[in-house]
């Protein structure tokens, strides 16, 4: 579900502190009944174990797949343009205690690298020719009580350029990459119990 940037903006979450220069692309919510304060890790856990890019629904990876189509034609994004090129990665201004702090795993599935991750909240980041992104992750209690995963998307245009490519993509992200984000993140979230267990190597609960 889509939520106002101020869903984001007005919570005190440290990404506030080093991505001033960001602005807030798009917000979202996701639904994980029953879940508490301390299940942010678990969630995690579960998303990368089902919610990877290649087991997106097959308009979001057609769609992903046309986009690094595309990159490759025209150098959007070679290695020159990433994270540690073209722009500075975001551990780069961590406060000392976010840089000691767990950094989290990369996953070769997924073009975005690890930042940090904390008990409640976690990111990840992409540079190209286009942007310099930052996918934010924290949990949050929602209104019934249960706790719930919100994402938001923090963009560094790279230009007038970067501008208009966002803009031309809006309607891809909501339309079809969101919502299928949701539903296998959502799904991530029921299937948990089978996933610890199949790890366990014992009973799902």
């Amino acid at each position: 579900m889509r939520l106002p940037k101020t869903a984001f903006t007005s919570r005190p979450w440290r990404v506030h502190e080093f991505t001033r220069d960001f602005s807030v692309e798009d917000v979202w919510a996701f639904r994980t009944p029953g879940a508490g304060p301390g299940d942010f890790p678990t969630m995690l856990a579960a998303m990368r174990a089902f919610g990877g890019l290649a087991k997106q629904p097959w308009p979001a990876r057609f769609l992903f797949a046309v986009r690094w189509r595309l990159g490759a034609l025209l150098g959007w994004d070679e290695p020159s343009a990433g994270v540690g090129s073209r722009v500075a990665s975001l551990r780069d201004r961590l406060p000392g205690d976010i840089r000691d702090a767990p950094r989290g795993p990369d996953d070769e599935g997924m073009p975005l690298k690890a930042v940090y991750e904390l008990d409640m909240e976690a990111a990840r980041e992409l540079a190209n020719r286009t942007v310099h992104t930052v996918m934010h992750l924290g949990w949050v209690q929602g209104t019934n009580g249960d706790h719930e995963l919100r994402m938001a998307v923090l963009v560094k245009h790279n230009g007038l350029f970067g501008r208009l490519y966002m803009t031309a993509i809006a309607p891809f992200r909501y339309l079809v990459v969101y919502p299928a984000l949701t539903g296998r993140w959502e799904r991530a979230w029921l299937e948990r119990g089978r996933l610890e267990a199949e790890h366990r190597g014992g009973t799902p609960r």
